[in-house]
């Protein structure tokens, strides 16, 4: 009795029995203090990560506005007519200004690409501006200096590039979305890589998203979970989910570039020319980058499918339906919003991927939009690094830019992503 009463006396746990009295007080009180500290630790690495991105934005902000002194090779107001400036004189009379001061080639090759008489009077006098007054950016300066600093830059521009106009110049303009590539910064624009990243992505898209789900279905719908082959497969897709994508791009150099050169360079249809004939194209690209992804699209495809209750498939079985019906009418619905969301996660590694596409053969430097999935081509990510690797400061206002419209073009595909999954999630419900 003496034993049982020690046993059960307060203050003395022992034999794995919950503390009493003042030590269990205590215990919750240590509990309640390393749950507060391990709360300011997740608070502070949370913090410290919308530090880095808004720094991040900020800088690219900063880059992609601000002054400029611009010297024009020709001032606009010698090419004046009659007295009316240039940018009131009639289309003819600019057609008339351009003939005088270009050459004849290049007048032939603006000819070539759209007659004058189809051309616009807003067309013909951009082409002026380009080639004739012919503006070069002297000096660039960010946003906040712009803002902060806004007299020591106009005085600085004003004694190192006397007569040039200074003015405020936002980078990312709709003639830089619709220009291509340039030479120029003030002629350059993203047009081509915005078109080879919506072609390498939907390529990207078709070739592994169906491939993905399938395997994901096999693996958690048919495969046997005992059998050592189904494990081993396993395994190799978990491994492949974290194997650097430069691997991939000499994955996709082996086999997409080199040996299916016949089919990737489009020479069996009869489509292919001869600066795509070696395979270094938009449908090598996105079938590299579908391989990136595909482990992650299965992976993420199994987890949404183990997470669909067994339940749902058994009131299937009892109704009488067969595996695959129980599958496609019930799993795959119940399944889908989540598969869509590692899609998301998936897709939005692939857009932002370069290692693998330097590796396949994507252009640094391209003017020429892509006509089909046979086509040379490059993306934003390449044409980002490009223009950074450059000397001239103003190219990396271009890239500056170029991450903004980059960013835009991955937020305008995550929203159309979970625009439709929400829709799935909409008919789970109403169904």
């Amino acid at each position: 009795m003496m034993a049982l009463n020690q046993r059960h006396a307060p203050n003395q746990p022992a034999g794995g029995l919950m503390p009493s009295g003042s030590a269990y007080h205590d215990q919750v009180i240590a509990r309640q203090r390393r749950g507060r500290a391990w709360a300011v630790v997740f608070q502070a690495a949370m913090l410290c990560g919308i530090i880095a991105l808004c720094a991040l934005l900020l800088n690219i902000l900063n880059q992609s506005f601000g002054y400029v002194a611009i010297v024009n090779s020709v001032d606009p107001a010698e090419l004046a007519v009659d007295g009316v400036p240039l940018d009131r004189l009639p289309k003819d009379e600019l057609v008339g200004i351009l003939e005088a001061n270009i050459s004849a080639g290049l007048i032939r090759r603006y000819e070539h690409d759209m007659p004058f008489a189809e051309r616009s009077r807003e067309n013909v006098h951009e082409l002026i501006l380009e080639r004739v007054v012919e503006p070069q950016v002297q000096a660039s300066w960010g946003l906040i200096d712009s803002i902060f600093a806004r007299e020591s830059v106009l005085r600085e521009a004003e004694e190192r590039y006397p007569g040039s106009d200074v003015y405020i110049r936002s980078w990312l303009t709709a003639g830089f979305i619709s220009k291509s590539q340039s030479s120029e910064p003030l002629r350059a624009g993203v047009r081509t890589a915005i078109f080879g990243s919506l072609w390498v992505v939907a390529i990207t898209i078709l070739f592994s998203f169906p491939i993905g789900v399938g395997a994901a279905i096999y693996l958690e719908e048919y495969a046997r979970k005992d059998r050592l082959l189904n494990r081993l497969i396993q395994t190799n897709i978990n491994n492949l989910a974290g194997v650097p994508s430069i691997i991939y791009g000499m994955l996709g150099l082996a086999i997409f570039v080199r040996i299916l050169e016949v089919i990737t360079s489009g020479a069996f249809l009869g489509v292919g020319d001869q600066s795509t004939a070696n395979g270094r194209t938009i449908v090598s690209a996105g079938l590299t980058l579908g391989l990136l992804i595909l482990p992650l699209i299965i992976i993420n495809g199994q987890e949404a499918i183990r997470a669909v209750p067994s339940s749902l498939r058994q009131a299937g079985f009892g109704l009488g339906a067969t595996h695959w019906q129980v599958i496609w009418h019930h799993v795959l619905p119940s399944a889908m919003p989540g598969v869509l969301t590692g899609t998301i996660l998936a897709v939005s590694r692939a857009i932002g991927e370069t290692a693998p596409l330097v590796v396949v053969g994507a252009s640094t430097f391209i003017a020429l939009d892509p006509r089909g999935p046979f086509s040379k081509f490059t993306v934003l990510p390449i044409q980002i690094y490009q223009w950074t690797s450059r000397p001239q400061d103003e190219f990396r206002n271009l890239a500056a830019a170029a991450i903004l419209v980059l960013l835009i073009l991955l937020l305008s595909l995550n929203a159309c992503a979970v625009l439709l999954r929400n829709s799935f999630d909409r008919g789970r419900a109403t169904a």
